[in-house]
């Protein structure tokens, strides 16, 4: 029998949040999901839940994009394909802006002719961190090429689909990644600090965290809001320095948080600039469906353990 449940696309499936989404979807849609390579199915990383469908998709590609929608007929679609790692983003600018810009047009586009709802999936990257505290309205000022194809795709995207597009900007985003092989930062430094290496944690850095659980269901609340367009944020009520969370994620993890090591100012190389603190504050979502904007402290709980 067909599924009477609406169908969702989850595209970067294959990601860390988009694995989230796809996951945590799968009791009130019909999941498909949109990957560059799609998991086989009765891998390792298979969830015990009935396995979801699965559609091959490159966003740089508009045939692909379209391709993909043909086939899986969606409804709503979840945007959070992504090249993520900042530094990347500055060597390989043009491939940076193939994925980051160009690609979320092409699904924006195929969202408008088959009329499917789009949730987009930004970054507090837009903002330049010098103000402090950033508000839904607050116009872009990025200071580094990830920001700014994540800005102009922001700006495209809400010109293709005025009424039935929302973008959703979360600050870092923690948590366990259900499928391997993601950029996954909690999974990284875990690894690392249960292995008795030091880390270090900048201390001249601030930001408002997320645990990927909390976005993956923010991301589903705003998808199925008729009423939801524009800019959301999405992150803690107070903030870290990316030293303090280290050590906070440390202790969590029941491991030394000595090995933790302050830096108090860049490393002298090439890496890309960030803002000095990206505090997203979150006005919409309480609003648009009874966010409780939860604390550091929660996230971090939530990030390690898995709590709700």
């Amino acid at each position: 029998m067909p599924d009477p449940r609406p169908r969702l696309l989850v595209i970067g499936a294959g990601g860390f949040v988009g694995s989230w989404v796809a996951r945590l979807a799968r009791d009130e849609f019909d999941v498909v999901e949109g990957a560059r390579r799609p998991r086989a199915v009765g891998s390792a990383a298979e969830s015990t839940i009935a396995s979801p469908a699965r559609v091959a998709i490159d966003i740089t590609q508009s045939a692909s994009v379209r391709a993909a929608f043909d086939e899986a007929r969606p409804e709503f679609v979840v945007l959070t394909a992504a090249i993520a790692d900042i530094d990347r983003c500055e060597r390989e600018p043009d491939l940076a802006n193939e994925v980051n810009h160009e690609g979320p047009v092409h699904v924006a586009r195929e969202c408008r002719e088959c009329g499917a709802r789009l949730v987009f999936t930004s970054s507090d990257a837009v903002f330049d961190g010098t103000k402090h505290a950033y508000r839904e309205d607050d116009p872009p000022t990025p200071i580094n090429h990830y920001g700014r194809t994540k800005a102009r795709a922001e700006a495209s995207i809400q010109e293709i689909l005025p009424a039935s597009a929302a973008v959703v900007r979360p600050s870092q985003v923690l948590g366990f990644a259900p499928v391997a092989g993601t950029n996954s930062y909690l999974n990284k430094l875990a690894e690392t600090l249960r292995a008795g290496r030091t880390v270090q944690g900048a201390t001249f850095e601030f930001r408002n965290p997320i645990d990927a659980a909390t976005l993956g269901r923010v991301l589903l609340d705003v998808v199925r809001s008729k009423e939801a367009s524009g800019v959301f944020h999405a992150g803690a009520s107070d903030k870290m320095s990316r030293y303090e969370m280290a050590r906070a994620l440390a202790k969590a993890l029941g491991v030394s948080p000595d090995l933790v090591l302050p830096q108090h100012e860049p490393a002298p190389d090439r890496r890309a600039p960030r803002g000095p603190d990206d505090f997203l504050v979150c006005e919409r979502l309480p609003r648009l469906c009874g966010f409780a904007v939860p604390t550091c402290a929660q996230v971090i709980e939530r990030a390690v353990h898995g709590t709700a």
